[in-house]
């Protein structure tokens, strides 16, 4: 009887086995906005433990890597989209470019923080926490005499001009969730002068999010606006630097899906299931990434002092984040911010340097009129030309289809007419602002 069975066990088996490396080959495509450490850290795990699959990163910035799968839609190309933004794959799911998976790794919890670790409908998937914060070199703040900045209050003090930079929302997923957060934590209004109040004190916006590691890893400028990771790892890479989550930050996902009529459905689905395995989850360790694990049990493989969110629940507490206000304004803060702070930078500083030289001036004197001219000063640095209801309303939004890659860019129909506008109102009062200030300063 077994001798009549094992023949057809052996084929069996062997149909499985061939079935299954049928499916873990080829090219796996993966659109992703992650630094090269990252990537190919992961990328050479994967292609070991399945050597028929060649992994291929396509690196984009996450707002570019949005528009790339939405150009290909009709004729897909692509097999996954990973990256931190969450509201980036709320915008991909909601055009129907997303397909559903469920994982089958056991032992991630349902929430790190207040947040869904994956998405409720399943079209994408959290492997990853990741916080936003601040970093600085701990040798530059020595040589220059600088505070330690803890807290985004700490970003606006004088002593800090010239000292700081970020890279811009339209141009980084992660930077647009930090700058949504604090719109979020403060409101909008009392977000967005926090924002010009800290930009006021900028070396530079830079084009990419990990230009900002790599400025305060190099001593370009003092402290940086960044994701946690780009701290976390710079420090384990042995760079002179530290990192801190200011009480006003939040804590999401960082996600993985796979992208609708992918290719290498397989490959993708056990990319997936890498990401969220023990292994995968180690790896988010390395001293190049250092990510926070979605598994509580990873944590035990940390270094000494590694944040825990599982633990830890001060991480993010004070901003429960909304991610459909986010996506309702998505394209609308990104266009903002450049109109404002990115292409006005110049104005800005300017303005901003005349506030402070007049406070500076007036301090002590106790000269009523010159200190209602510096704060009308800053009220102006300070305004925005839209309130939040307008910025929230889904055809405004829509209307912002294209980010400025410089400000030379150009914009056409309704977008242009109101960019300009805006622009006209913020260097308006980018100049008054300075003319108040430096009245003041001489009374």
């Amino acid at each position: 009887m077994k001798k009549r069975l094992l023949p057809g066990l052996v084929a069996g088996a062997l149909l499985v086995l061939s079935s299954h490396a049928m499916a873990l080959d080829g090219t796996l495509t993966i659109v992703t906005s992650y630094p090269t450490d990252t990537t190919n850290t992961f990328k050479a795990a994967f292609e070991k433990k399945y050597p028929g699959v060649t992994v291929e990163m396509l690196k984009k910035k996450t707002t570019a890597g949005i528009k790339y799968l939405q150009e290909i839609a009709g004729n897909n190309t692509a097999d996954m989209f990973w990256a931190s933004a969450p509201d980036a794959f709320e915008v991909l799911k909601a055009d129907g470019l997303l397909a559903k998976y469920q994982v089958k790794v056991q032992g991630i919890p349902e929430k790190v923080g207040a947040f869904p670790i994956n998405d409720p409908d399943g079209y994408y998937k959290g492997f990853a926490a990741s916080g936003y914060g601040i970093m600085w070199n701990t040798r530059y703040l020595k040589a220059k005499k600088l505070p330690v900045p803890k807290e985004w209050d700490d970003l606006k003090d004088p002593v800090w001009f010239g000292h700081v930079g970020m890279s811009a929302p339209s141009r980084s997923g992660t930077t647009h969730l930090t700058v949504e957060t604090v719109l979020q934590g403060l409101g909008w209004e009392k977000g967005w002068a926090e924002w010009k109040a800290i930009a006021g004190n900028f070396k530079t916006v830079t084009e990419r999010s990990f230009g900002v590691p790599d400025g305060v890893n190099s001593g370009q400028f003092g402290a940086g606006i960044v994701i946690d990771f780009f701290g976390l790892s710079s420090k384990a890479s042995g760079f002179p630097v530290e990192f801190a989550y200011p009480k006003v930050t939040t804590l999401v996902p960082a996600n993985i899906a796979i992208v609708k009529n992918a290719a290498n459905q397989a490959a993708a689905e056990a990319f997936i299931e890498y990401l969220m395995s023990t292994e995968g989850q180690e790896l988010l360790l390395d001293p190049k990434i250092r990510r926070l694990p979605v598994n509580p049990a990873t944590y035990a493989k940390a270094p000494a002092g590694f944040p825990n969110p599982f633990e830890d629940s001060s991480i993010g507490a004070a901003v429960k984040f909304d991610l459909d206000l986010s996506k309702g304004r998505y394209n609308v803060v990104n266009a903002l911010f450049d109109v404002m702070v990115t292409y006005r930078m110049d104005d800005l500083r300017a303005a901003t340097k005349a506030v402070q030289d007049a406070r500076a001036a007036q301090a002590g004197k106790n000269n009523a009129a010159a200190m209602a001219l510096i704060d009308q000063a800053e009220a102006l640095i300070a305004a925005v030309p839209i309130t939040e209801a307008q910025a929230g309303e889904k055809g405004f939004n829509a209307i912002f289809k294209k980010a400025r890659k410089k400000a030379s860019t150009k914009v056409t129909g309704r977008q242009a007419e109101i960019e300009a506008e805006w622009d006209a109102v913020v260097v308006a009062n980018y100049a008054k602002a300075k003319e108040l200030a430096e009245k003041a300063q001489g009374m």
